[in-house]
C-alpha cells in the first residue's frame, strides 16, 4: 500500500501509489502542536502554520501562494492539531512538480513579516472570537479542561486573546526553530505518482534542509478523583454538553475496541444513543459520541445539544446507556459496529487526500503504519468480550466529567453516577 523512505537529514518520505487517481496529494506533517507549547506561547503552532501561508522570498504574498496552486485548479491549506501541523496541496497528479515547489517553499522561506503577523494576529483573534461565540465549539473547550487540567492537552489548539496578544516574531521563529525540522517532518504523499520520481524530486528541494537536536514529548496526567461538573450559562436557544471520560492513547492494545464501543454507542443513526435519546425519546437532533486518542492519553465523549429545560432528563438517559454499556453488547450490534467501522475506512481511503493523510499521521505520530488490511484484521479480531472489558474498564462513576454551555444554571453533581 506505501513505501518509507528516509533522507540523509532524517526527513520521512511515505509514498502510495493510486494509479486508478487522476489527483495526487501531498502532505507536510509536522510535529508541532499545541501540546509542545508552554502556557505563555499558548497558540503559537496555530499562529505560525497561518503566517507560513503569508508569504515567501519568490512568493511575496498569499494571494501569490494560493494562486500557484488555484491557477492549476488544485486546492491548498493548512491546519494545526494538538500534536500535529499539517501543511497539504491536492492537484491534478500531471502538477505535482508545481504542488511540492510551492509547499516546500513555503515550508522552508517564509518571510514571517512583522506586518504579516499583525494582520494575521487580528485575524486569529476573531477566530478565537467566532469559536466562543459557538457553543458547540465551546462545551468542546470545556470537556478538554476538564480532562486535563492546567496541562497543555486540555488547552484549546488556538490559544487564548492573552497569549495571542503577545506573541513576538522572535518567539514564532525560535519555537519553529525548536520543531520545524527535517527530523520532525513526515512527507506523505499518494496519488497517481512513480514513488520514485517524486522521492528525487523531494531530495532536490529538501535534501538539503539542516536536520537539529530536538527536544520530544510533554507531560500529561490522567489522574481523577471524583466527577467533575462545569456550567458556563449561556443565553442560547439549546443547551450544549459533553459527558467525558479518560480514554485510551494511541498505543494501548484496546483503543480499536474502545472506538468499536462508541460506534455502538453513538455511531451512526442505528446506535444505542440515536435510537433511544433521539428517536424514542425526542430529546436531541444531534447526539454521537466519539474516540480521540493522543500519545500519552485519551478520551471517550458524547455530546448531545437539548432544550435547556431537560438538560436532566437527557442527562440522566445518556447515563443509563453508559451504564447498559457495562453490560455488554450483542453480537449483532458488535457485526454492525465491526462493518461501519471498516466500510467507513475503506470509503475515505478511496481519497488520495485522505490516504495522504492517513499514512502520515500515523508515521510522525505512532513511526509505525498500520495498513488497512491490518486495521481490519485488528477489528474483525474483536469480541463481545473485549467491549465489555473496556467499558467496565474506561466508565467508572469518579471518572466522569460533565460540561455543559447554554441557558443552564444548576445540574444536580449528585446523579453522576454508572
Amino acid at each position: 500500500m506505501y513505501n518509507k523512505t528516509v533522507l540523509d537529514n532524517g526527513l520521512r518520505v511515505i509514498t502510495s501509489a493510486m494509479p486508478h487517481s487522476r489527483s495526487v496529494c501531498i502532505a507536510f506533517l509536522v510535529g508541532a502542536g499545541s501540546c509542545y507549547e508552554a502556557q505563555e506561547e499558548a497558540g503559537i503552532s496555530h499562529f505560525a502554520e497561518h503566517v507560513f501561508f503569508k508569504g515567501t522570498k519568490r512568493r511575496p504574498t498569499a494571494k501569490e501562494i494560493s494562486q500557484d496552486i488555484e491557477g492549476i485548479g488544485g486546492i491548498i491549506n493548512g491546519g494545526t492539531d494538538k500534536e500535529l501541523t499539517v501543511y497539504w496541496a491536492k492537484v491534478a497528479s500531471s502538477h505535482f512538480s508545481i504542488a511540492l515547489d510551492v509547499l516546500a517553499d513555503l515550508l522552508l522561506n517564509s518571510r514571517f513579516d512583522d506586518k504579516d503577523i499583525g494582520q494575521e494576529r487580528q485575524v486569529i483573534m476573531e477566530e478565537i472570537n467566532m469559536n466562543l461565540d459557538l457553543p458547540r465549539e465551546r462545551v468542546s473547550m470545556l470537556i478538554d479542561e476538564m480532562l486535563w487540567p492546567g496541562q497543555p492537552l486540555g488547552r484549546e489548539v488556538i490559544g487564548g486573546k492573552e497569549t495571542v496578544a503577545s506573541i513576538t516574531r522572535e518567539q514564532m521563529l525560535n519555537y519553529i526553530a525548536r520543531r520545524y525540522m527535517p527530523n520532525n517532518t513526515v512527507v506523505s504523499i499518494a496519488g497517481d505518482i512513480q514513488p520514485e520520481e517524486a522521492i528525487a524530486q523531494i531530495d532536490r528541494l529538501l535534501g538539503k534542509w539542516t536536520v537539529r537536536e530536538l527536544t520530544t514529548g510533554y507531560k500529561v496526567t490522567n489522574e481523577q478523583m471524583a466527577p467533575g461538573l462545569r456550567i458556563e450559562h449561556r443565553d442560547n436557544e439549546q443547551a450544549h454538553l459533553c459527558l467525558g471520560v479518560h480514554g485510551f492513547s494511541q498505543f494501548h492494545p484496546q483503543r480499536f475496541a474502545l472506538d468499536l464501543l462508541s460506534t455502538v454507542l453513538g455511531g451512526g443513526m442505528s446506535s444505542r444513543l440515536f435510537t433511544e435519546i433521539r428517536e424514542h425519546k425526542g430529546l436531541a437532533y444531534d447526539i454521537h459520541s466519539y474516540s480521540d486518542h493522543f500519545l500519552n492519553a485519551g478520551s471517550f465523549i458524547v455530546y448531545a445539544g437539548v432544550d435547556p429545560g431537560k438538560v436532566e432528563t437527557a442527562g440522566a438517559a445518556i447515563l443509563e446507556e453508559l451504564s447498559k454499556l457495562k453490560q455488554g453488547v450483542t453480537l449483532s450490534e458488535l457485526t454492525r459496529a465491526k462493518e461501519l467501522s471498516k466500510g467507513r475506512l475503506q470509503l475515505r481511503l478511496e481519497d488520495s487526500q485522505n490516504v495522504a493523510l492517513w499514512l502520515g499521521s500515523q508515521e510522525i505520530l505512532r513511526q509505525h503504519i498500520l495498513s488497512e488490511d491490518e486495521v481490519i484484521s485488528i477489528v474483525d479480531a474483536l469480541t463481545v468480550d473485549d467491549l465489555k472489558r473496556v467499558a467496565e474498564e474506561v466508565l467508572i462513576s469518579n471518572k466522569l466529567n460533565l460540561a455543559i454551555v447554554g441557558p443552564v444554571k444548576k445540574y444536580p453533581s449528585s446523579s453522576l453516577s454508572l
